[in-house]
């Protein structure tokens, strides 16, 4: 059996039984139990499944942050779409704060376009696709590097608090339920985000379909915090009714 076939077969007995142990594993597929933990390593790096002592379980998409990369690959075009949407909420004169999510990274590309503009960020990726940029000015939150590419920590949060004021804000998170509102899944992010909105007049939410109804372990904002949400999902009557209820404008596209 070939390592590709084998590691389908162990994610398929890992969806099936909830957890997988080495040593049944390695009777089942016939191989040594060294050959099993590589395996097991190699899927851990691919982010499908999470190793433990003798075995591994499922990701626990709850209070799991996917790398920047694995991100950056998930749900592209929906996420190119929804950032184009949301920059045409820009116009010139503006002063935006932009989160360090990958839809305000693809976002930043659509604002090159627009003239007389201030943009202040955590975001690298940001502030390296924008910076020297004619018609931008660009304003970069300092503190700590996370793995994120952002800067996150108190310094960045005090920053923001006693320094920039913006009049629209664009943000992404790990999910949105119509019972808990917006919900995240890495507390630094959220300090950040919580600045950006305190500090901000109107709160621009972007939420491709795959974040509607997943749950995060940090809550991040009502509806009540939130002006605009731009998606590409249908909306159930629940989550309808909760977005209309906090008098949210909401951009299907």
């Amino acid at each position: 059996m070939f390592a590709l076939e084998r590691q389908k077969r162990i994610m398929d007995m890992l969806s099936h039984d909830g957890a997988v142990l080495v040593s049944k594993l390695s009777s089942e597929l016939g191989v040594t139990e060294e050959t099993i933990r590589r395996d097991l390593e190699k899927l851990e790096k691919q982010e499908s499944l999470r190793r433990t002592h003798g075995g591994a379980v499922p990701i626990d998409e709850t209070t799991y942050e996917l790398s920047l990369e694995k991100r950056k690959s998930t749900n592209v075009e929906a996420k190119k779409s929804l950032a184009k949407s949301a920059a045409e909420c820009v116009v010139s004169g503006d002063t935006i704060f932009l989160d360090a999510s990958t839809t305000t990274f693809f976002m930043a590309k659509e604002l090159k376009s627009i003239k007389n503009i201030t943009v202040i960020t955590n975001s690298v990726r940001v502030i390296n696709e924008l910076a020297g940029h004619d018609g931008i000015k660009l304003v970069a939150i300092g503190g700590a590097v996370s793995k994120n590419q952002s800067f996150v920590g108190n310094l960045a949060e005090k920053s923001i608090e006693d320094n920039y004021f913006a009049n629209k804000m664009f943000f992404s998170s790990k999910g949105v339920t119509a019972d808990t509102g917006v919900l995240d899944s890495n507390e630094e992010e959220c300090g950040i985000k919580l600045k950006m909105i305190k500090n901000s007049t109107r709160r621009y939410y972007i939420c491709d379909k795959t974040k509607v109804g997943r749950i995060g372990f940090v809550k991040l904002a009502d509806f009540g915090l939130i002006d605009t949400f731009i998606t590409d999902s249908p909306l159930d009557e629940v989550m309808a009714a909760r977005l209309a209820d906090a008098q949210v404008n909401v951009i299907r596209i």
